[in-house]
């Protein structure tokens, strides 16, 4: 009868050991879970240099867009003129 009461061979019965081997992988994760957390959280989001990158492009498309704007004001300028060439001729422009 004892024989019977007693597990077979190809059953495993992981006890009390087992337990105490899981709760502890398990507590272990918590921990580390909350500290990878904790310095996740003083990461800083946006670094500097993301910042500065930025802002040089925003300076060099106004300065790009004021190179512009000059190069279509001496365009007008050099049209202008040319007009007025054609207009001093006596000429007319049609």
């Amino acid at each position: 009868m004892i024989v019977l009461a007693s597990p077979a061979a190809s059953q495993v019965v992981p006890g009390i050991l087992g337990f105490l081997v899981v709760a502890g992988m398990g507590l272990a994760l918590f921990f580390l879970l909350w500290s990878m957390n904790k310095h996740l959280r003083k990461v800083v989001r946006e670094p500097k240099w993301r910042e500065e990158a930025r802002q040089a492009q925003q300076d060099d498309g106004q300065a790009r867009q004021g190179d512009r704007q000059a190069r279509q004001g001496d365009r007008q300028a050099r049209q202008d003129e040319s007009e007025q060439d054609y207009t001093h001729n006596g000429t007319s422009q049609a």
